[in-house]
């Protein structure tokens, strides 16, 4: 399984308010379901995102599955209880390929 770090796969807006950490965050991922033809007419093999998991410290705030489903460059917004300004969130990501990547973001 490939591994790669720090490579952006996602935009994140992460912002505390109130005892409340608000992130917004999308994938610049195509997403792709297997299902779809190139213009040659070649299939195009599945490669999408499988899991999202999102930490703040050791405390996972979000974990998803996706699938085929889900659009290109998807989008994933969610509200936690706590974090503040300058803590780090950890995203983990695997997509249905094997490779997976971990990177950070920053709470403003």
């Amino acid at each position: 399984m490939a591994v790669k770090r720090g490579i952006d796969m996602f935009r994140v807006k992460a912002k505390a308010n109130g005892g409340v950490t608000s992130v917004k965050m999308m994938a610049k991922h195509d997403m792709d379901s297997g299902n779809a033809k190139d213009k040659n007419g070649n299939v195009i093999p599945a490669k999408f995102l499988q899991t999202v998991v999102v930490k703040h410290g050791e405390n996972v705030v979000f974990s998803g599955s996706l699938g085929t489903a889900i659009s290109k460059n998807p989008y994933i917004g969610f509200e936690f209880n706590g974090g503040a300004k300058g803590d780090e969130l950890s995203i983990e990501w695997i997509e249905n390929t094997g490779e997976s990547g971990t990177e950070t973001a920053k709470v403003k």
